[in-house]
């Protein structure tokens, strides 16, 4: 049930781009269907799909190939438009200055010739990836059309400007082109992005923080923390705490603490604790379980900080919820860190839920719980076995009769055929025989013929 770091990065919005570049942004779509699909009845139709089966299994020189024959053979084939976008999309992936350059060419080509191609619009951040791979190179005019490009995002006047996801794409890829170039003149105008409020540029934020992220600097956690707490999207807000998570400081964890001890927004404390719970500071953990300690905090942050504390199987964590189960009057808590300690699955945390199982005065639903729990964290069954004997409730003894129905190992069958021949209680008779009709092993179905039989 362990819940990992890959289920929060499943909802970044980002992906790995090019060879030697970093994990920024999705490379430009390769969905065929969308970008100009498929022209049956056309004479370079075989061509097209050559090239795209080229293009999809990472053949980038053979593809590029076929799509300048496809226009040197058939100038006048509906597919040449697009085919500018998707040699210069190969050579691209090659890499390289000779290849970008023509690329970038080609790109230039496609604008004049066919502005209203399928592709007009991935062509735009296209080009700036060439430029800003150029400019990486030393490419002197690239990089000052990277630079400009860059600073689009974040107009001067702050009044904002009409925006699409495609200007958006584009303008990320200037960002990103421009950071890796010049860091310096980048975080400025990333710290402008976010604090725009204008109209649709919601989608832009959203990425300006991971960018802010990738660039390990004295800002990086301020300018993270600010968008956590500012920034009216919470998308945006909850993509910084996670980042903060990412950048892994002391001042990274100083920042999701004070987003615990400030925010009023419950679904963002949850955030900040998952992202604290990532972390490997070693205070991290502490301020988790202060968390979950402080009485009037909402609810369900707390539970959330019991999760993670049992998602981290930390001794010393089970020590801390053990603690934290006595002084709680509250039953829901009690209930999750049930559940948290039979995740630190050790013989101490078995022992511990199987207590509190026996314990008369707690309330009988958690009892149940806590055999439950000790029950699925693969408590001995011998032990399991035991306890029958010592539960005078029927209400816990039909527990157990359950929790044995769930365990594989032969004590477990024995004790439920022992108790359905011979308890006292003719209800828990049944509840044993149910069970056993539900069981996969053999000598339970030669035990049931035995009952009907006798019968």
């Amino acid at each position: 049930m362990r819940v990992t770091l890959a289920l929060a990065l499943a909802s970044i919005l980002f992906t790995h781009a090019g060879p030697n570049r970093s994990p920024i942004l999705p490379e430009p779509t390769s969905d065929w269907t969308l970008l100009g699909g498929w022209v049956d009845d056309d004479p370079a139709d075989s061509l097209y799909r050559a090239a795209r089966a080229a293009l999809n299994s990472s053949n980038y020189r053979s593809a590029a190939d076929l799509f300048r024959q496809l226009r040197d053979q058939q100038p006048k084939s509906r597919y040449v438009a697009d085919s500018y976008y998707w040699e210069a999309f190969a050579r691209y992936r090659l890499g390289g200055g000779e290849e970008l350059r023509e690329a970038r060419r080609l790109l230039a080509e496609q604008q004049e010739k066919y502005p209203k191609a399928a592709t007009h619009g991935d062509a735009a951040t296209l080009r700036t990836r060439v430029e800003g791979q150029l400019a990486q190179l030393g490419d002197a005019d690239a990089a000052r059309r990277v630079s400009v490009a860059a600073e689009s995002a974040a107009p001067a006047s702050g009044a904002g400007a009409p925006c699409t996801d495609d200007d958006d794409d584009t303008r990320i890829a200037a960002l990103n082109a421009l950071l890796q170039i010049d860091a310096e003149r980048a975080l400025p105008i990333l710290k402008r992005v976010l604090a725009r409020r204008d109209h649709c540029s919601e989608i832009l934020r959203r990425k300006a923080v991971f960018l802010v992220s990738q660039k390990r600097s004295d800002e990086t956690e301020t300018i993270l923390l600010g968008a956590a707490r500012q920034d009216p999207d919470g998308e945006v807000r909850e993509q910084a705490v996670f980042w903060l998570s990412q950048v892994g400081t002391e001042r990274s964890v100083n920042a999701l603490d004070s987003i615990l001890q400030f925010s009023r927004d419950p679904e963002l404390q949850k955030k900040a604790i998952f992202a604290l719970s990532q972390t490997k500071v070693a205070r991290a953990q502490q301020v988790i379980r202060d968390l979950a300690s402080k009485e009037g905090a909402d609810d369900e942050v707390r539970e959330q900080a019991v999760f993670w504390l049992g998602q981290s199987r930390d001794a010393s964590n089970a020590e801390f919820l053990r603690g934290l189960y006595v002084k709680t009057g509250n039953a829901e808590l009690k209930e999750k860190i049930l559940f948290s300690i039979s995740q630190i699955r050790s013989p101490a945390s078995d022992q511990w839920l199987m207590d509190v199982a026996l314990d008369g005065k707690e309330d009988i639903e958690l009892r149940k719980k806590a055999l439950f729990w000790a029950g699925q964290s693969r408590a001995s069954v011998a032990d399991l076995v035991a306890l029958y004997d010592r539960m005078a409730e029927p209400a816990m003894r039909e527990q157990l009769i359950f929790v044995y129905s769930q365990r594989r190992e032969t004590a477990a069958v024995d004790k439920l055929m022992q108790i359905a021949k011979s308890d006292a209680d003719k209800e828990l008779r049944k509840k044993a025989i149910f069970w056993l009709s539900q069981s996969r092993d053999p000598r339970a179905a030669d035990f049931l013929l035995q009952v009907i039989e006798q019968k």
